[in-house]
């Protein structure tokens, strides 16, 4: 088997640490590998301080498109875990 990325690694790794063969136990484990491709690719993000920003370190456009897309993934795994957001 080939070496991962660590970002594949712990998705992968999210995923086995849940997987069991029961359907319930099977939605766990892809939200649990959601949660962390969410958290490999667009991780959690303090909001900036917009008051001292300049125009090249805090682009408000990037960060409500980087928290959209963290949602979304976000979502899905709550959906499948039966969670409400």
């Amino acid at each position: 088997m080939t070496n991962l990325s660590p970002a594949a690694q712990a998705v992968f790794d999210a995923f086995c640490c849940e997987a069991r063969s029961e359907p319930h136990h099977q939605r766990e484990a892809i939200a649990a590998a959601l949660q962390a491709a969410a958290d490999q690719v667009v991780p959690h993000l303090k909001e900036p301080d917009w008051g001292a920003c300049d125009n090249v370190h805090c682009d408000i456009e990037l960060y409500t498109d980087h928290q959209r897309k963290r949602a979304e993934l976000l979502a899905i795994a709550a959906e499948l875990r039966g969670q409400d957001q």
